[in-house]
């Protein structure tokens, strides 16, 4: 269950629900709820039932119903890859020219194009079109983008999303609407925990720092948070135990979530330690994604965070 973007960015949809022009940029933290306000702002351009409080769809006509279902003929997403041809993680997350134009999809990566979904006519009212990860837009994707944006067929609808809006291309900013996406109230996710039929944990409200996106993920978020402490205590115990742990670690790595269950863990420690532990967080990470050896680089990441730490001793 995914909490509702009216829950949780009620005042920004009516701010989306007032605007008539081509172009959004959504900005904010990384699972803060931009996609699901994308969806939001979508079904409610398709609605044909009573709105809601903020002007989100109704829930219950046709158009809703379908978006519901993730099959809304209306809506396009366009989001980077994010593995390689042979599935492996890709070094470099990238929207290539090809999303829009199928002529330049050398490699068939994407099943619809933008150009040849904006040529068909809405099935409900607007087409939408949502380019999740507008900071990895290359110059040639964003400029056939533009005269899309500009004179949208059948005025179609593009939202673009993005964590920092300085890291997306001039061109696209200045042609769109910018609305920022904020974190939510720890309230808010304490309630959207209640929804969910959980009691509050206060470790896991902590660690959303008001994204609502951790909860859908709660359960490998706490498997991370776990594996972040006792990796972090075993540093203290010994070299030979802190060795085994990152043995452990490396097995059970999940790179969504444990680098940023380790920064969590080590948020108590001296600014200092923080920036040696982080550089050392950055180390390995390089090291994975360049498919070094995962065994011999966890144990040079735990070596790394005892002297960090002043724990070589």
């Amino acid at each position: 269950m995914t909490l509702p973007a009216a829950l949780l960015h009620g005042p920004l949809l009516e701010q989306a629900g007032a605007f008539s022009g081509n172009a959004l940029l959504l900005t904010g933290p990384a699972r803060v709820g931009k996609r699901a306000a994308a969806l939001t702002i979508a079904g409610a351009h398709n609605c044909s039932g009573t709105r809601g409080l903020y002007g989100e769809g109704c829930g219950a006509c046709p158009s809703c119903r379908a978006l519901s279902a993730g099959a809304h003929p209306d809506l396009l997403i366009v989001e980077p890859r994010t593995t390689t041809s042979t599935g492996k993680a890709a070094r470099r997350k990238v929207i290539p020219v090809g999303a829009v134009l199928s002529a330049r999809d050398k490699g068939r990566e994407y099943e619809t194009h933008v150009f040849e979904f904006l040529e068909v006519r809405p099935t409900f009212r607007r087409r939408v079109v949502v380019v999740d990860g507008a900071e990895y837009l290359g110059p040639e994707a964003a400029n056939a983008l533009l005269k899309l944006v500009e004179e949208p067929p059948h005025g179609a609808l593009f939202v673009f999303l993005a964590e920092d809006r300085r890291s997306v291309l001039p061109t696209i900013q200045s042609r769109s609407a910018r609305l920022d996406v904020a974190p939510a109230p720890d309230r808010v996710i304490e309630r959207g925990l209640t929804l969910l039929g959980e009691e509050t944990d206060q470790a896991l409200v902590a660690f959303a720092a008001g994204r609502a996106g951790v909860l859908d993920a709660r359960e490998a978020v706490r498997a991370a948070l776990a594996d972040a402490a006792e990796f972090t205590g075993a540093l203290g115990e010994g070299l030979l135990t802190a060795l085994e742990a990152a043995e452990r670690l490396e097995k059970r790595w999940d790179a969504t979530w444990h680098p940023e269950a380790l920064r969590f863990a080590w948020r108590d420690r001296s600014p200092h330690e923080r920036a040696r532990a982080d550089t050392a967080l950055e180390a390995l990470q390089s090291a994975l994604e360049a498919y070094a050896s995962p065994s011999l680089s966890f144990q040079v990441f735990a070596l790394r965070l005892r002297e960090a730490f002043g724990l070589e001793a």
